[in-house]
C-alpha cells in the first residue's frame, strides 16, 4: 500500500484498495497538455459571423474594407449606348427602402456575400412598379427546389413566421433575386470567402484566448505532474483517478493556461512548455492574419499585416485591390441586378458601376487621359469614346 500520500488542493484520501501499477508520468502529462485533434468552430452563417467579423479584428476591418469601398460607388444606366441620366431604378438605387440609403443597403448586401456566399434581394412592387428593395438575411432564407432541380421558391423564416417568395423569373412581377459566389459542390447555394480561411480564423482567435489567459494565469507554461514519494511505489487506480478528475477540471484546456498547482505528498511539476520564440508563435499568428485577409481580397499591407512584401508599395497594393476585389464585386452585381430587372419589366436597361469615381484606380485613369490626349490621329469625339464618354 502507498503511504505517505496527501491529496492535493485539500482533499482527503479515501482508504486505499490493494496496489495496482497505474499510468503515471506520461498519462498524467498527456492530461494536463491536452488530449484529441484540433477542435474547429463551425462554417455557417451565424457562426463566421460571430467568429469572425464580431470577433476577429483582421476579418472585421478586411470585411469592411470590400463592402464600404464596393458601396461607396455610384451607378451608371444605359440603354444601348447612351447613358441614361435619369431613370427610376437609379433612384431606386440611391434610396432602396425608406430605413437604408443607397451605401448602407449595398454594405449589408456586400456583407452578406462576403459572409454567407449568398444575398437574397426581395423587391416591393406597387402597380407593377417596383418601389422598394429589402435584402433578407441568408441564414433564414432556404431554397425550394422543383422536380427537376432547379430553384422555384424560397422559404423564408423568422421565428414561427414563414413566407414563401417566387424565384426570380418565377413570377409575373418582381421574383427574389438570389446573389451567390461560386461554390465547388452546390447548386443552389454560394461559398463564402471567410469559410475558406476558417482553419486561419480558428487559429487566430484560440491564440488570442490562450494569450490571454495565459497572461491572466501568470504567464506559467505548461509541463508534466511527477510522482515521485520517497518509500517508492505508484499511484494506486482510486488515487490515479481522482487526481485526473482534479486536472482535468481545474487545469486542463485554455480557460486555465497557466494556473499554478498546489502540490504534496510526494508530487513534483516539471515545466516542460516551449518559448514564444521556440513556438514561433507571433509569425504563425500573422501568417493566419494574412490567411484572413487573402480569402477576402484584401492586401494585408493595407491592413498592416507584417512580412507581406507582395507589392513595391502601398499604392500598387491599394490599386489591386480596387482592380482584383472591388471591380469584379461590381461588376457581377450590376449585370444581376440589370438582368432582374429586365426580365419583369422588359426594359433594356444595363447597369454598371462609375469607375471614374474610385479613387484606387485614379493612376488608371491619369494614364489613360494622357495616351489618349497624345493620340493627334482621333478626332474629340473618338477620344471621347475612347475614355467613356460617349460621341
Amino acid at each position: 500500500m502507498v503511504t505517505g500520500f496527501r491529496w492535493p488542493f485539500g482533499r482527503k484520501a479515501a482508504a486505499a484498495p490493494p496496489e495496482h501499477k497505474a499510468g503515471g508520468v506520461a498519462t498524467a502529462f498527456s492530461v494536463i497538455a491536452g488530449e484529441g485533434g484540433a477542435q474547429w468552430s463551425g462554417r455557417s452563417y451565424f457562426a463566421l459571423s460571430r467568429s469572425g467579423f464580431m470577433q476577429n479584428p483582421v476579418a472585421h476591418r478586411a470585411l469592411r474594407m470590400v463592402a464600404e469601398a464596393s458601396a461607396s460607388v455610384p451607378w451608371l444606366a444605359y440603354d444601348g449606348e447612351r447613358e441614361v441620366t435619369s431613370h427610376p431604378l437609379l433612384a431606386l438605387l440611391a434610396r432602396p427602402n425608406p430605413r437604408q440609403s443607397g451605401p448602407d443597403f449595398f454594405e449589408a448586401l456586400y456583407g452578406h456575400l462576403l459572409l454567407s456566399g449568398n444575398a437574397y434581394l426581395e423587391g416591393l412592387a406597387v402597380g407593377g412598379r417596383l418601389r422598394e428593395l429589402h435584402l433578407l438575411r441568408p441564414d433564414r432564407v432556404s431554397v425550394v427546389a422543383g422536380a427537376d432541380g432547379w430553384p422555384l421558391a424560397y422559404d423564408y423564416r423568422v421565428g414561427k413566421t414563414h413566407r414563401r417568395l417566387a424565384a426570380a423569373g418565377e413570377a409575373e412581377e418582381f421574383g427574389l433575386l438570389h446573389l451567390k459566389l461560386f461554390h465547388p459542390l452546390d447548386d443552389h447555394s454560394g461559398f463564402s470567402p471567410l469559410a475558406a480561411a476558417g482553419a486561419a480564423l480558428d487559429l487566430a482567435n484560440t491564440a488570442a484566448r490562450w494569450n490571454k489567459a495565459l497572461l491572466d494565469n501568470s504567464a506559467r507554461p505548461s509541463g508534466a505532474l511527477v510522482y515521485q514519494p520517497k518509500e517508492g511505489g505508484n499511484l494506486t487506480p482510486e488515487q490515479y483517478d481522482r487526481l485526473r478528475a482534479e486536472l482535468e477540471q481545474g487545469y486542463a484546456g485554455a480557460v486555465n493556461a497557466g494556473r499554478p498547482l498546489l502540490l504534496e505528498g510526494g508530487l513534483d511539476w516539471k515545466a516542460m512548455g516551449l518559448s514564444p520564440k521556440d513556438m514561433d508563435f507571433i509569425e504563425a499568428r500573422h501568417a493566419a492574419q494574412r490567411d484572413i485577409a487573402l480569402a477576402l481580397g484584401v492586401p494585408p499591407m493595407l491592413i498592416g499585416i507584417p512580412g507581406d512584401n507582395t507589392y513595391a508599395n502601398y499604392q500598387e497594393a491599394n490599386r489591386a485591390f480596387y482592380r482584383l476585389t472591388v471591380v469584379p464585386l461590381l461588376t457581377r452585381t450590376a449585370a444581376s441586378l440589370s438582368a432582374w430587372y429586365g426580365e419583369t419589366t422588359g426594359e433594356a436597361l444595363r447597369l454598371e458601376p462609375d469607375l471614374d469615381r474610385l479613387p484606387g484606380l485614379s493612376a488608371e485613369r491619369d494614364a489613360l487621359w494622357e495616351r489618349i490626349g497624345r493620340a493627334d490621329f482621333l478626332s474629340d469625339d473618338e477620344k471621347r469614346q475612347a475614355v467613356g464618354y460617349g460621341g
